[in-house]
């Protein structure tokens, strides 16, 4: 399917890795060029190197920390962009008595604060021109809460929050938000998650995935592929009529009838 995006514009964060890097590669593939944002400056030009070899498309680097305000002006420097697909690490895991006010801080600065941020820097140039997208990496935590995950559930539900109301104040001008729910996915967080298991619990890496493994429908975690193919979707002309959604992409793992 051509998705009517070629020659586009997207700016993408936490794109050097896992989730991000998957839907910089799937939006690569459609033709649009891209703006790409990480931490680490290595990791974020290798990735760059690699989509432009596969797509031809242009690729710039922007390395910084995206939670920072330097951060966010200086990849908001190389826009207007007619996409955005907004991601950041989720905050580490542990109980309710674990955590302080600075940890709340950090998470909603995360989390929350800055996809709202980057939107407020993005959506201004899109209302203009009459058409723009944009996509928030969220959790399927926002439906079905993590209890060691409070600290992410806390934050990415206000973010879910802001966006169920701004989706439809800029649906009239042609620019579409929706959040994307992943469930696990085979990424370094994942990784971290089923780490934190076999400390817990004396299990092999292997144990402690297969253990999460038996608890998802499919019996297997999620792709960086598909779900940058589910991105590149959100993010196409076909998709125009989408606005305001919570999709998961969890393998069926949140049991719900709606």
């Amino acid at each position: 399917m051509d998705l009517g995006i070629r020659g586009k514009r997207a700016l993408v964060t936490a794109a050097s890795k896992g989730l991000g890097r998957g839907c910089a590669m799937a939006l690569a593939e459609a033709g649009v060029d891209l703006v790409l944002n990480a931490r680490g400056a290595e990791a974020l030009d290798a990735t760059a190197a690699a989509i432009r070899a596969a797509h031809g498309v242009q690729v710039t680097t922007v390395a910084g920390d995206i939670t920072s305000e330097a951060g966010r002006a200086a990849v908001l420097a190389h826009g207007p962009f007619d996409i955005l697909v907004t991601n950041a690490g989720g905050p580490p895991p542990g109980m309710w008595h674990d955590w302080s006010r600075d940890d709340f801080i950090k998470a909603i600065d995360a989390n929350m604060l800055t996809p709202v941020a980057l939107m407020q820097g993005c959506l201004p140039a899109m209302i203009k021109r009459g058409w723009g997208r944009v996509v928030n990496i969220t959790s399927q935590s926002v439906k079905s809460p993590i209890p060691q995950l409070g600290l992410s559930n806390a934050a990415r539900a206000g973010l879910t929050g802001f966006v169920a109301g701004t989706a439809r104040q800029v649906a009239p001008h042609g620019v579409t938000i929706n959040n994307l729910l992943p469930g696990i996915h085979d990424t370094d967080r994942a990784t971290a998650l089923d780490g934190g298991v076999v400390k817990a619990r004396g299990l092999t890496m292997e144990e402690a995935r297969a253990e999460r493994m038996a608890t998802i429908p499919a019996r297997r975690y999620g792709t960086s592929e598909e779900f940058g193919a589910t991105c590149a979707f959100l993010c196409s002309q076909q998709a125009g009529f989408i606005v305001g959604q919570n999709i998961l992409l969890d393998g069926g793992a949140v049991n719900l009838t709606l």
